[in-house]
């Protein structure tokens, strides 16, 4: 997988589904299978941390009497999971 500090989400993203295109092909050996299921693992980790950093830096833009008001984005008030 390289350097986590210098793969990008859209790179380890792209990486991520080639290893998932890979692994559904059925064609490799066990050992290429685990190798290949090791890094999908460790790519989706760091793709998850990388949408934690992005959702904690979404500011929500709030109008109230007449001012802006910005706030920190909290999916949860949103409902979701």
């Amino acid at each position: 997988m390289g350097n986590k500090s210098e793969l990008t989400f859209e790179e380890a993203l792209n990486q991520l589904e080639e290893a998932v295109e890979n692994l559904e092909k059925g064609e490799l050996t066990l050992a290429d299978s685990l190798e290949e299921f090791e890094l999908g693992v460790k790519l989706t980790k760091f793709c998850s941390d990388k949408l934690e950093q992005a959702q904690e830096k979404i500011e929500i833009i709030k109008e109230e009497n007449g001012r802006v008001k910005i706030e920190d984005y909290n999916y949860q008030d949103e409902g979701a999971e």
